[in-house]
């Protein structure tokens, strides 16, 4: 209705001026006309009114709506954004590789161990230094690569903080048994606390020594060696390791079942602890057995020059045994491309020597041993070959420096000496080597 009104007041002149025209209406007619006219428009005006005020009510609430209805989207985009991001890292998480996933659970760090004090100690549970210095037993559980990392842990203190007597640790390197153990016996009596034994035989070999013999419950844990095989030096650094662990052991000497001592042990001892050098045998030999067995695939590690050929049979003391327990560089070249007739034992160590400790090093061998007839195994000594010319011989056949001083004492040890000459080394030992002081 408030339309209709509307558009029937515009058109109220137009409607007047035509029926002026036309036919001019009575007086009382047009009043009558013109005061409803007029109220007409007042009500008219008052519909207007009320329109502009419902319309500005509706701008009002339309504008309200329009903000409601953006905060709602806002608010609904802001959820939807975080969920979708979220679900997006759980499905990458989930699609992860199970690799990826290993890797995250290795790098976490391990859980925490309870401490467990070492007990059966002279002190209960605690730990002193003379229970940290007491050497495992020589037939432990240790694998090669834990014995050399053991073995090659050294003090860098040199002042030792406990009264130290330094002793010789004797290595013996064996098929089986040391069948001249008698004569060492003899050697070794009296001498307790000066000494150390170490056997390497054969793992098929599985007879005990009597008790009360110096060799007995002395075997390490060993693997098999072939002669001229690397394994044999794996077998020497076996040894050398298993030594170091006793921290009193100075001087290391390698032996075989075939060696015999040319000196009683007051003169040994005295001589391999107050020697100033080492003595492995190292010399630069031409020819097939000797730079013809280097491969040039060792280079860069050692070279044709560096070439070194010696005797098996060392002696050293304790800072060359560490470095040689520890050789991670030159060992691996020889173990890899040493084979066959190369004879790793015979190059190794004075190769090895020569390259970083030759100014420590005698370039001599303490253990004697006939080549003079050729081949590749030096003479045997049976049982009528042992007399006392022939023992007083081998004990000072020759001259040699020792400490930077002329000496006719060269060689401590001898070798090959076959089983059956037993009975005459221990006949002659007394007066020869002077075992009985």
């Amino acid at each position: 209705m408030a339309v209709l009104t509307f558009y029937s007041l515009c058109d109220l002149p137009i409607a007047f001026s035509s029926g002026l025209e036309s036919q001019p209406p009575p007086h009382n007619t047009f009043i009558h006309k013109f005061h409803s006219a007029d109220s007409h428009g007042e009500n008219s005006n008052q519909s207007i009114s009320y329109w502009k005020l419902f319309n500005a009510q509706m701008h009002f609430f339309n504008v309200l709506s329009y903000f409601l209805l953006f905060g709602c989207g806002l608010s609904l985009g802001v959820i939807l954004s975080f969920h979708l991001k979220n679900y997006s890292l759980a499905l990458h998480i989930t699609q992860l590789p199970l690799s990826t996933r290993s890797a995250s659970t290795l790098a976490q760090p391990p859980p925490s161990q309870p401490f467990n004090p070492v007990s059966g100690t002279s002190h209960g549970d605690r730990i002193g230094l003379t229970e940290f210095l007491e050497p495992p037993h020589v037939m432990h559980d240790m694998d090669d690569k834990e014995l050399l990392w053991r073995a090659s842990l050294a003090p860098r203190i040199p002042q030792y903080p406990f009264h130290r007597v330094p002793k010789v640790a004797f290595l013996f390197l064996t098929k089986g048994p040391v069948p001249l153990a008698p004569l060492w016996e003899k050697f070794f009596k009296g001498h307790q606390g000066l000494y150390s034994i170490y056997v390497h035989s054969d793992p098929s070999f599985n007879l005990t020594e009597p008790e009360g013999s110096v060799f007995h419950g002395r075997r390490i844990p060993s693997k098999e060696v072939e002669w001229g095989n690397v394994n044999m030096i794996e077998a020497e650094r076996r040894l050398l390791a298993n030594a170091l662990m006793d921290y009193s052991n100075q001087r290391f000497v390698l032996l075989s079942e075939a060696c015999i001592p040319l000196f009683n042990f007051s003169t040994v001892y005295s001589y391999l602890i107050n020697s100033t050098q080492s003595f492995v045998e190292s010399y630069d030999l031409p020819g097939p057995v000797g730079r013809g067995r280097y491969s040039r695939r060792m280079r860069p590690q050692v070279t044709i020059q560096q070439w070194r050929k010696g005797a098996q049979w060392f002696e050293m003391d304790r800072d060359l045994a560490i470095e040689v327990v520890s050789d991670q560089i030159y060992f691996p070249v020889f173990q890899k491309y040493c084979k066959g007739a190369c004879y790793a034992d015979e190059h190794y160590l004075p190769t090895f020597v020569t390259m970083k400790f030759a100014n420590k090093n005698s370039n001599r061998t303490l253990t004697w041993v006939d080549w003079s007839k050729g081949g590749p195994h030096p003479a045997k000594f049976i049982r009528t070959n042992v007399t006392v010319e022939f023992l007083e011989r081998l004990r000072s056949q020759s001259q040699c420096q020792y400490n930077g001083n002329t000496t006719d004492i060269c060689h401590l040890f001898a070798r090959k000496f076959s089983p059956d000459a037993l009975y005459r080394l221990l006949k002659f030992a007394p007066k020869v080597m002077q075992f009985h002081e």
